[in-house]
């Protein structure tokens, strides 16, 4: 018989005291809520640089931004898409220098982009400093497209990863010399350069299809782009009496030449290429820049897709001067070759860049086995009424006047 009563004995106390335990603490306890579970992570994004060159500072420095803000506008564009290549959301960014058109500056830009590890580079503006980078560029691996650079060299180097987006002096040079020996008819042609792979590349061009129609070509006359007084030169000129003068140079010098050539009281049609082929000359040359003649390597901006022109106007509150869209398509093969590579290394995306088959804000656009865009338009402009006119489009050696071209359909960006 149990030492206990039944009613106190160990056990039943024990299980007793459990039970009130468990049901005190069931009273007194509420029912627990799941926790709410934390917001997932923002996706990282990769940031893909993207190199920008061209003189912005100096008498040049409107060009330079010209086509800094074609750029621009294109990584801004594909940034707002929110592009994913290789899996990853990308996220553009623009690494932008200014060159100073400074020959000297080029390889020291490009090495400090290869140092920055950018993806691709658009630049430079200028040939003289464009063809020492490209060097540079290529012995790093970057692709370079260059917007503007005109001279045949750029892309005679044998170089992988050199594209531009332009004609080049060897296509612009026989077609503003054609379009002045048919519209002007001269005897005697005045050739002026100055100094730079671009001016003297040019006027070699301009001077070689001059002689082989029979031209009577005067000795070459010399300057520099930076040079604003040309009365000692024109003065020289002045008593050869010249029927056509030719100039290869930047607008920043062409304009000052063009006003004394007027103020000395020289007549001949004066004739451009690319580089003063811009409204500003009417800026610097006033009332002397009307009927002047001039070329650019590449559609006229008029011509550009509306989509280009429309989306430029609204981010910069101007229009574009003349190489914007001609970078901006440069930054959009870029970021088109990435896609189609899934990649932003440039060692996988370059074959795709090599291929490409695109039409951009100035048309379609495909490249040679060197680099230089296939189909190459050349626009012959004049002056009138203060404003820069297109009037004809050279293709294939054929002359199309702006009117049917543009009928035809020009850039149309897709």
């Amino acid at each position: 018989m149990s030492r206990f009563p039944l009613s106190a004995s160990p056990f039943r106390l024990a299980v007793g005291a459990a039970a009130l335990a468990f049901t005190l603490a069931g009273c007194g306890k509420e029912e627990s809520k799941p926790e709410a579970s934390a917001p997932a992570p923002a996706e990282e994004k990769v940031v893909v640089k993207i190199g920008h060159a061209a003189p912005l500072t100096g008498a040049i420095a409107h060009l330079g931004k010209d086509n800094e803000n074609g750029v621009k506008l294109a990584l801004d564009e594909a940034n707002a898409k929110g592009l994913t290549i290789g899996g990853k959301k990308v996220q553009f960014e623009m690494l932008s220098e200014d060159d100073e058109g400074k020959p000297d500056k080029g390889p020291i830009i490009a090495q400090k982009f290869a140092d920055a590890r950018v993806a691709g580079v658009v630049g430079h503006l200028n040939s003289g400093v464009t063809i020492p980078a490209s060097t540079v560029y290529n012995q790093a691996g970057i692709p370079m497209i260059s917007g503007s650079a005109t001279n045949p060299q750029l892309t005679e180097q044998g170089l992988s990863g050199i594209f531009r987006t332009v004609g080049r002096d060897d296509q612009q040079g026989p077609a503003v010399a054609s379009f002045l020996i048919a519209e002007a008819k001269p005897q005697i042609v005045a050739v002026i350069d100055d100094a730079t792979s671009y001016g003297e590349g040019l006027a070699n061009e301009v001077e070689k299809t001059l002689k082989g129609a029979g031209v009577k070509v005067l000795p070459r006359e010399k300057g520099t782009d930076k040079q604003n007084d040309w009365k000692a030169v024109l003065t020289k000129l002045r008593g050869k009496n010249p029927d056509a003068v030719f100039f290869g140079g930047m607008d920043a010098a062409a304009g000052p030449l063009l006003k004394q050539a007027r103020e000395l009281g020289i007549k001949a049609v004066f004739s451009f290429g690319d580089g003063a082929c811009s409204d500003q000359m009417k800026a610097l040359a006033g009332d002397a820049s009307e009927g002047l003649v001039c070329s650019q390597a590449g559609i006229p901006v008029k011509a550009a897709s509306q989509t280009f022109l429309d989306a430029y106007k609204a981010k910069f509150n101007t229009d574009p001067i003349i190489y914007a869209p001609f970078t901006y398509d440069a930054a959009n093969l870029i970021i088109a070759a990435m896609q189609k590579a899934d990649s932003t290394d440039p060692a996988k995306y370059l074959p795709e860049l090599t291929a490409i088959d695109f039409t951009g804000a100035s048309g379609k656009i495909a490249f040679d086995d060197k680099g230089d865009r296939k189909d190459a338009e050349m626009t012959i402009f004049t002056m009138k009424g203060g404003v820069l006119e297109p009037i004809a489009i050279i293709k294939g050696g054929s002359t199309i006047k702006f009117e049917d071209f543009v009928k035809g359909g020009a850039g149309e960006q897709k």
